[in-house]
């Protein structure tokens, strides 16, 4: 049976269908749909979790192979940073049964903070890795990947993009293989890494590597369209979707395994056309590879090193089609992102604007508290971050300025990478506030749970972390928690605790505002009381609105009635809500 599905749901469906008993993952865009649809299947069949980061994710997934299941790991490409310690080592262990790890890049940055190239992790460890260019090959690549891995004894690691993850395509679908249980042995010199067992895994990792060369071409990932040739073009996944419709007389050299490279097809390739392109997105991997061979290539003087490509631009910059592709749009104005009406980090950012504190916030929805006009926002860095650089801050400009310095971090985020950040705080005696906003799930990957909510992927009842006891166990000598929507005792909070010469932490507690069932009337603008002031629009509340006169008014299709403009307004112009 055929069926649409995006590329992130025919990973899992492949995964599925290979066999896999575990799958682990922390929730990353574009990398977050894959463990929901691992989740749709019997646990009986599939363990799913979501794990407290990357690291513990991959481990668990080490654990599960090193036990003789199949297992899948998935994170975005930014959490293979973190998962890089157990990936560079796992390459030298090797497998018992199959692992696969999943790394979603984002040429473009939809939704993350940088651009890096996941290609690179896979040369650096020495790891095969596939990289599918539809939803079809989604499902067939990660099922060859657990072949793969089991036959020469190795991680493989699948790399997405955005484009790849988030797009939909026909996928024929098959049954599941029921993959025995392998045997449980005991192999120090296999699982055991220190110095001297290393140093024999080395020989095992290099000799593999050589191996998969000289077989590459056996293992049929790559493939060779001629046509036209005058012009060829080496390119992988996305790339390849725009390349043959941008340029659909050239020849092609589509690449599944993108590493290694198979340096005899590419020279052979090479040797068939007048000219060699490499259209890739990110790095010039594959270009600075073909060049170390000799060969002569370009394609980075022409689509650079930023941003994803498009059919538009790849015909463009390599004179293709002149009107391939959609028209490229003109003239729509900007939409930048913004807390959702209701947010409860709002409050806390306007409070903390107002007092004129140093803010080191950190990833998840409320990075948005950059955003005018809020602009509350110093540092945005990596998960965890946050309270590590308020530290450095004290550090390098005294106790006085951490009285001016917060360190800003979500529920999620605080478990994934922060707890280690407070345990360095209170350790070397930093003086700076941390405030915790807890809004009772993992937000802007779309609402998983994690440690501190009580439930499990599944949606079943889990062990709840306590926040405050985790906090009071570090040795935080003051810990608060707050209602932000009460934001006379916030403000009150926040300046009580930033006073204090030891760290504190203050909890800035209230759900998520779609997580909500409850309907409360939409606020409203008292006109007759109104008196154009402007104050209501300081917190940036998308379903406030603001006319040419100056008029303000409140969309009540937007508006939840959260009632936190009615804070804002010192003449009681605003009606209903919650307050």
């Amino acid at each position: 049976m055929k069926e649409l599905m995006l590329g992130n749901e025919a990973v899992a469906r492949g995964a599925y269908e290979a066999g896999v008993r575990v799958a682990v993952a922390y929730p990353g865009t574009p990398s977050t749909e894959i463990t929901e649809n691992m989740a749709k299947y019997s646990k009986d069949e599939v363990y799913c979790e979501w794990a407290p980061n990357e690291k513990v994710a991959l481990e668990v997934a080490i654990g599960a192979s090193m036990g003789g299941a199949r297992a899948i790991c998935c994170m975005k490409h930014v959490g293979v940073n973190v998962a890089a310690d157990p990936l560079f080592t796992a390459a030298y262990t090797g497998v018992r049964g199959g692992l696969v790890l999943v790394a979603a890049d984002d040429p473009g940055m939809h939704s993350s903070q940088n651009e890096q190239d996941s290609r690179f992790y896979a040369r650096s460890a020495h790891v095969p890795m596939l990289e599918p260019a539809d939803s079809a090959e989604c499902r067939e690549y990660v099922m060859r990947a657990f072949e793969i891995s089991e036959k020469y004894d190795t991680p493989v690691m699948l790399r997405l993009v955005t484009r790849i993850a988030h797009a939909r395509s026909l996928v024929e679908e098959g049954v599941r293989q029921e993959i025995p249980l392998k045997d449980y042995e005991k192999d120090i010199k296999k699982y055991v890494m220190m110095p001297g067992n290393a140093k024999g895994r080395h020989v095992v990792v290099e000799a593999r590597e050589k191996k998969l060369e000289e077989e590459i071409d056996a293992l049929g990932f790559n493939r060779v369209e001629m046509a036209d040739t005058k012009v060829g073009v080496v390119c992988s996944g996305s790339a390849y979707q725009y390349v043959k419709e941008a340029l659909p007389n050239a020849s092609v050299l589509k690449l599944g395994m993108v590493y290694p490279l198979p340096e005899k097809l590419i020279r052979d390739f090479a040797s068939k056309v007048d000219q060699l392109l490499v259209v890739e997105e990110l790095e010039p991997f594959f270009e600075d590879a073909i060049k170390a061979m000799g060969i002569s290539c370009s394609g980075k003087d022409k689509t650079g090193l930023q941003g994803e490509l498009f059919v538009r631009k790849v015909g463009r910059l390599f004179g293709g089609e002149a009107d391939c592709g959609p028209a490229e749009t003109q003239g729509v104005p900007m939409r930048p992102p913004v807390l959702c009406p209701g947010c409860p980090h709002r409050a806390v950012f306007y409070v903390l604007k107002k007092l004129g504190l140093t803010v080191a916030a950190d990833i998840g929805c409320y990075t948005l508290g950059a955003m005018p006009p809020l602009a509350a926002v110093d540092s945005v860095v990596c998960m965890g971050a946050s309270i590590g650089m308020a530290l450095g801050l004290e550090k390098a400009r005294g106790r006085d300025f951490a009285k001016k310095t917060v360190a800003v971090i979500g529920d999620s985020t605080f478990v994934h990478s922060g707890i280690t950040g407070l345990v360095d705080m209170v350790y070397n005696q930093g003086h700076s506030t941390v405030i915790i906003v807890d809004n009772s799930t993992t937000g802007m990957t779309g609402h998983q749970p994690n440690p501190t909510t009580g439930f499990n992927v599944r949606g079943e009842i889990a062990p709840q972390l306590d926040v405050v006891k985790l906090c009071e166990a570090i040795g935080v000598p003051s810990v608060r928690v707050v209602d932000p929507f009460n934001m006379k005792e916030l403000e009150q909070t926040i300046l009580e605790e930033s006073e204090k010469d030891v760290p504190s932490v203050i909890i800035a507690r209230r759900p998520c505002a779609l997580l909500i069932k409850k309907k409360t009337a939409p606020c409203a603008i008292n006109t007759d009381k109104c008196r154009k002031c402007g104050m209501c629009m300081k917190i940036g509340c998308p379903a406030i609105l603001k006319a040419e006169n100056g008029q303000v008014s409140i969309d009540a299709s937007l508006c939840n009635g959260c009632g936190l403009c009615k804070e804002m307004c010192h003449f009681g112009a605003i009606e209903g809500g919650e307050r």
